[in-house]
């Protein structure tokens, strides 16, 4: 699998913000990626060394408009634990912690 294929976006959220201050981070993945495609696309991508590999399975939520009730999209996601010498900067310009 393509490492741009397993790696798909970013998660932005308080609590990935959160993880960032412990070299933590957040990222949507494909459903049928495992953690060592998801270690190997995100060497590959960042050029970074990669420590840990924490996936999980997002559950699809209900939503409702009017009588209408339909679901969202179930998704996954990975946690990637970063070695202390390294970074990513996925925000150009921002300071973590700002």
């Amino acid at each position: 699998m393509n490492p741009r294929s397993v790696i798909i976006r970013p998660v932005i959220s308080e609590k990935s913000y959160a993880l960032l201050n412990a070299n933590k981070y957040t990222f949507r993945v494909h459903d049928d990626a495992t953690k060592p495609q998801v270690r190997q696309a995100v060497e590959a991508i960042f050029d970074v060394r990669v420590t840990d590999v924490r996936t999980q399975n997002v559950k699809a939520k209900s939503k409702r408009r009017g009588l209408y009730v339909g679901k969202r999209r179930a998704w996954k996601k990975a946690i990637v634990t970063l070695h202390p010498e390294d970074s990513i900067e996925l925000f150009e310009g921002q300071e973590i912690g700002e």
